[in-house]
């Protein structure tokens, strides 16, 4: 490289120090954040109070220590020949788009090496206003995968669970649909706080519906499913629940999607023209 082209990164790397993220702390081995085995960098500071909250210390928007996105990647990009083809890094929080200018220029970097990335976030900070939304599109365009965390689907019930409406969050998600952007929808269950079945079909509806869509959503329970478990281990049941999923999928159409809902239940979504008598005879051929 010339004294010119040195001169530039020089100055580079400069205007990137400008930009610092504050950061809680960093998983080099995460296998459930993303696909792959993910370097999963977990951001400080969030506006939602959860109420089932495990990390609480990662509220304050003060705290964690401060790094450049290029110290960031160095440090991950030390794991890389453990992501193979499919892993890659992971930011989360806390609420990683209180800190969107960081993670865009992390983002940034790490597309230059063709490393994959994800942004899990609860999209609590969305709004279409400026200079908000201008700065969204400029991390749309380096995010190879949004997870997008829903609380609850029912508005009056998020206020309940984390002080703040869920409207905006569900407008990032339709508006990350609309500009066909790999997202997986994250949903915590909570016994007797985010179980209902009620609301549970409805944010798979809210999911999977789009403006005139037919849509039909079957529950499916594995019977004497606990009897896996106990008589034998869970990493049994975990290889029973992932066997079933896979018979599952053999059944569906184009139309349809599988979900694991939780424990031994499963989830399908039918949309389009699908009629209701012909989904009957599949559930029963699936028996």
């Amino acid at each position: 490289m010339n004294d010119y082209g040195q001169r530039i990164c020089a100055e580079m790397r400069i205007i990137m120090s400008d930009i610092k993220g504050r950061i809680h702390s960093v998983e080099s081995f995460g296998s459930v954040d993303g696909p792959g085995v993910r370097y999963i960098v977990f951001l400080q500071g969030c506006h939602m109070r959860c109420k089932y909250c495990h990390n609480p210390e990662t509220w304050k928007l003060e705290d964690g220590e401060l790094q450049t996105p290029q110290e960031v990647f160095d440090k991950a990009y030390r794991y890389h020949n453990y992501w193979k083809d499919n892993g890659g890094i992971t930011v989360s929080g806390g609420e990683a788009l209180l800190q969107i200018e960081f993670v865009t220029e992390l983002f940034k970097i790490a597309k230059k090496e063709g490393v994959h990335t994800t942004l899990d976030t609860s999209g609590n900070p969305f709004t279409f206003e400026e200079p908000f939304i201008s700065k969204f599109n400029e991390l749309m365009a380096v995010t190879d995968l949004f997870m997008l965390d829903i609380k609850h689907i029912d508005d009056e019930k998020h206020k309940k669970l984390t002080g703040w409406t869920n409207k905006n969050i569900l407008d990032m998600a339709k508006y990350l649909s609309d500009n066909n952007k790999d997202m997986w929808i994250r949903h915590v269950l909570v016994p007797k706080v985010t179980d209902d079945k009620e609301d549970l079909q409805a944010l798979l509806t809210a999911e999977n519906a789009e403006e005139g869509d037919n849509v039909i959503i079957v529950l499916v329970d594995l019977d004497n499913f606990a009897r896996v478990n106990s008589d034998f281990n869970r990493d049994e049941g975990d290889r029973v629940i992932i066997e079933t999923g896979k018979h599952l999928k053999n059944y569906l159409g184009e139309n349809g999607t599988l979900y694991r809902v939780g424990g031994d239940e499963f989830g399908f979504i039918f949309k389009g023209q699908m009629e209701k008598e012909d989904i009957f005879l599949l559930m029963e051929d699936m028996r």
